[in-house]
């Protein structure tokens, strides 16, 4: 079996192993077993135990950002949000021990970078429409934040509350989007966001790099007024 083939087999061991423990930590003496090679192999491929839970992490990331990439824009920015919302709780409550570890000290960072990402390309659609009633990162931080914690706070062990994630969810939404799809923005703060969204990764041509910057830094108090 290729190398390739090898690594690929002890990702998938360890995935089950981790899938099936109920959140009880894995060793990798198991990982080892359920994969069929020895130790030695396992190190050459990771490193060591703190190598393969980071691969772990990003091999179980992957199938969720498989989903994510792929959903279909509803035509409502503020829906794609509410979707992409219930999504994340979904994969958590579906994979909570590759959750947790996800979201473990040191590894969710490196592991969650493409789906914030998409989480703010989301939120800027919500802003292109004046419908954003904060800044775009401000409003993505806050939608990450409320969506891991309620996630974690379900996958905990304690007594589930089914109104939980979607009561949080509204609340968020409420906070940070307006009700209903505007022609243009009716608040400066509002115009600001906006014209900030549109503005993301492009420099006007009539404009240098520093009257660019001198824009973006004025639009950005404007926002928060």
């Amino acid at each position: 079996m290729s190398d390739i083939g090898t690594r690929e087999r002890i990702l998938h061991a360890a995935a089950q192993l981790l899938a099936e423990s109920g959140g009880a930590p894995i060793s990798t003496r198991a990982v080892c077993a359920a994969a069929g090679v020895g130790a030695p192999t396992l190190y050459h491929h990771f490193g060591d135990k703190d190598g393969l839970l980071d691969a772990v992490v990003a091999y179980g990331y992957e199938r969720y950002l498989e989903g994510k990439r792929s959903r279909p824009s509803s035509g409502d920015p503020v829906e794609d949000l509410r979707r992409g919302w219930d999504a994340h709780v979904e994969f958590g409550l579906t994979r909570p021990a590759f959750y947790a570890l996800m979201h473990g000290a040191g590894r969710r960072a490196a592991a969650s970078r493409e789906g914030y990402q998409i989480l703010l390309g989301e939120t800027e659609a919500v802003a292109r429409a004046g419908r954003l009633r904060v800044p775009v990162r401000a409003a993505a931080d806050m939608l990450h934040a409320a969506s891991v914690g309620v996630t974690l706070k379900l996958i905990s062990g304690d007594e589930p509350d089914p109104e939980l994630s979607p009561r949080t969810r509204e609340a968020i939404l409420a906070a940070v989007t307006t009700d209903q799809p505007e022609e243009r923005p009716s608040s400066v703060s509002g115009m600001a966001i906006a014209l900030t969204a549109a503005l993301e990764g492009r420099t006007p041509r009539t404009l240098s790099e520093a009257e660019s910057a001198l824009l973006r830094e004025w639009l950005t108090r404007l926002a928060v007024e």
